[in-house]
């Protein structure tokens, strides 16, 4: 498992990062989302040894992490580290044989790679004449190609087209199901919620929240939508006790309870109109990040 325990960083004595911690659990993907400057690429950085924290420690297995386990990470950074003059092939070999790959292995983990991503037909190309969203897919292959230990992905899914995402889902679903904990930072929420099994968000260099996808988006006051039949106008609920009304609109209402069960509040509404429709809402990720960085 890798962990990260009271991460802190300071430039010119501004804080960026303020005593960060979480966890990224073995075959599991975990969201690391926040606002631009939230601290997440700083983050990363540390966790690879791009730069030094300030005060705080980076954990494997419960262990200090060694300079040997951090070169079996695959990284992605936020700039790209690729050779525009380079052929695809040879470019992938090089990062290959800097992992101590052998040549001939080194080649065919990068057709395979290079497959998988359609990218076999471009081998032979100069990085610079594919288009942003295939040097992508290089990139990531690169950070691939040594059969990590860890993945730390910086924006990934940056200028990939929506069958390429597809691509790159199924692929980190594999890596996570060979036990290999994935820690990659997006801004696509809905991607994040899709893909991810745990979420850390970042606000101001601070964590604000983490924990399971699921668990996250059940916390806070239970949140039910009412639909009355008919032309009903679904206002006269406003006034109701131990509701906090969200919003109406027509005969749909969406309440938060305050200090009325489900069962005590449906039978109350159904009293007055009938219902075609009673349902908890789940709130998005979204939702939930609005919520927790304001």
């Amino acid at each position: 498992m890798l962990s990260v325990r009271g991460l802190t960083r300071s430039f010119s004595g501004t804080t960026v990062l303020d005593d960060v911690s979480f966890d990224v659990r073995p075959g599991r993907v975990t969201g690391f989302v926040g606002a631009n400057g939230a601290g997440k690429t700083t983050t990363m950085r540390i966790i690879v040894g791009v730069l030094a924290a300030t005060r705080g420690d980076v954990l494997w297995d419960q262990a200090p992490i060694t300079t040997a386990q951090r070169r079996s990470f695959g990284y992605l950074p936020e700039e790209r580290g690729l050779f525009p003059k380079l052929p695809v092939l040879d470019q992938l070999v090089f990062f290959a044989r800097l992992h101590g790959v052998g040549v001939d292995e080194a080649t065919r983990r990068s057709d395979r790679l290079l497959d998988r991503f359609a990218l076999s037909q471009r081998r032979s190309d100069v990085l610079e004449t594919l288009s942003l969203g295939n040097q992508q897919r290089v990139q990531i292959a690169a950070a691939l190609i040594h059969r990590p230990s860890a993945l730390i992905l910086d924006e990934p899914f940056s200028g990939l087209d929506p069958v390429a995402v597809d691509e790159m889902v199924a692929l980190l679903r594999e890596e996570a199901s060979a036990a290999v904990p994935i820690l990659f930072s997006s801004h696509q929420m809905e991607l994040v919620e899709r893909l991810c099994d745990d979420v850390v968000i970042l606000s101001r260099g601070e964590l604000v929240a983490a924990g399971e996808t699921e668990a996250l988006k059940s916390q806070g006051p239970d949140r039910y939508r009412i639909e009355l039949a008919g032309q009903a106008d679904a206002g006269w609920i406003r006034d109701l006790d131990g509701i906090r009304t969200l919003d109406v609109e027509g005969r749909t209402a969406l309440v938060e309870l305050t200090g009325v069960s489900p069962d005590e509040l449906l039978a109350t509404v159904m009293a007055k109109s009938p219902v075609t429709e009673f349902a908890r809402e789940v709130r998005t990720l979204a939702q939930i990040y609005r919520e927790v960085i304001e």
